[in-house]
């Protein structure tokens, strides 16, 4: 790009323009040190919200809002997005700071927040060139995520100012129904496996062993690193189902994500990322329970449950592209995954039945 900006920015798509006097309008009249003409760029990386880079001047701030079209109910909460990170930045670093919540439709066309720019490289189709010169990259972010999990896990709500954040009591009930009623909403076939799962889920719902401040989608392209320290996460982004509840529920999404060269499945959103060197999922539960503490002998539960919301998710994206609500092409082609993660998902949970 003619300005410098790293390949992670791309200039706004069309069909997801803004407007962007308003936008500018009410930074200035909501935010200090703004000075000069405003710039705006995308993050074209995401799948879901809409994440957009604004400068003014030698200040960098990201605009978030939800994706384009009717959404699911509780999904891509901005104002929660805007309550974690406005706090948890003071107690974890990884989690970047918040400034303003807009609620007013009137200026974008939905309820966004602001907050800080983060610099760092972020994994996703391969290792960033930052970080190839590095012994054993691979296994050394893998584990620094998991720490990062492991440090939001240990800390206590109520110290940062998150005691309400969500209702700990009925929390894994309340995603497994959550999501099954999600998959209503976007389904465009019915799929029977996908309704013998969640009866199957409902039946073997575990006990938590402790309340933490859970992200609820922690994977490895959710994180930023900085090229010098590939030991430890400089930022996790993508807050907005954070909430209070089971922490295993983390664990089980990051191994939900997870894949090893023998899976015969893909995993999550298709990506091209060659995991040779990259730690097991057995490796990756072991380094999070010598780390907390917490027991799981039931995780194949929550792998599975996570394998069953990532089906969700993906149709959701995809169904948004089907109805005309988007013309990201990259969406075009998740619907056909869906199937096959709901296949897993019974497979694994077949693991926890038999515990």
């Amino acid at each position: 790009m003619s300005n410098g900006e790293p390949q992670e920015l791309a200039p706004v798509r069309a069909d997801e323009q803004m407007d962007w006097a308003a936008l500018e309008l009410h930074l200035r009249e909501n935010l200090t040190d703004l000075n000069g003409d405003m710039e705006v760029l995308q993050f074209p990386g995401g799948h879901a919200n809409l994440t957009y880079w604004v400068r003014f001047g030698d200040r960098e701030l990201v605009v978030r809002r939800p994706p384009l079209g009717p959404l699911a109910p509780g999904a891509h909460d901005m104002a929660r997005e805007y309550a974690v990170l406005s706090k948890l930045w003071k107690r974890f670093s990884p989690a970047p700071r918040a400034h303003l919540l807009c609620e007013d439709p009137s200026v974008i066309g939905a309820t966004f927040f602001v907050m800080d720019r983060r610099r760092g490289v972020v994994i996703r189709d391969e290792i960033p060139g930052a970080l190839k010169d590095h012994d054993s990259v691979e296994r050394r972010v893998s584990f620094a995520l998991v720490d990062a999990m492991a440090e939001l896990h240990s800390i206590d709500p109520e110290e940062v100012g998150l005691s309400s954040l969500g209702r700990p009591d009925g929390f894994v009930a309340r995603q497994v129904s959550g999501w099954y009623k999600r998959w209503g909403l976007a389904k465009d076939v019915d799929l029977p496996l996908f309704d013998e799962v969640h009866r199957r889920l409902e039946a073997t719902l575990p006990d938590a062993s402790r309340v933490s401040i859970v992200h609820n989608d922690l994977k490895l392209d959710n994180c930023q690193f900085d090229p010098n320290d590939p030991d430890r996460v400089g930022s996790i982004f993508d807050w907005d189902m954070a909430t209070l509840g089971d922490p295993v529920i983390d664990l089980g999404t990051l191994l939900g994500y997870w894949q090893e060269s023998d899976d015969e499945i893909k995993r999550g959103a298709t990506r091209s990322l060659d995991i040779t060197g990259f730690p097991t999922r057995r490796e990756i539960s072991e380094r999070y329970a010598s780390r907390t503490g917490i027991s799981l002998a039931l995780i194949a539960w929550y792998e599975a449950f996570a394998l069953w919301k990532t089906a969700v998710v993906l149709q959701q994206i995809y169904i948004r592209y089907v109805r005309g609500q988007t013309k990201d092409e990259r969406f075009a082609s998740l619907g056909v995954q869906v199937p096959g993660l709901v296949t897993l998902a019974s497979e694994v949970l077949s693991g926890a039945e038999r515990v």
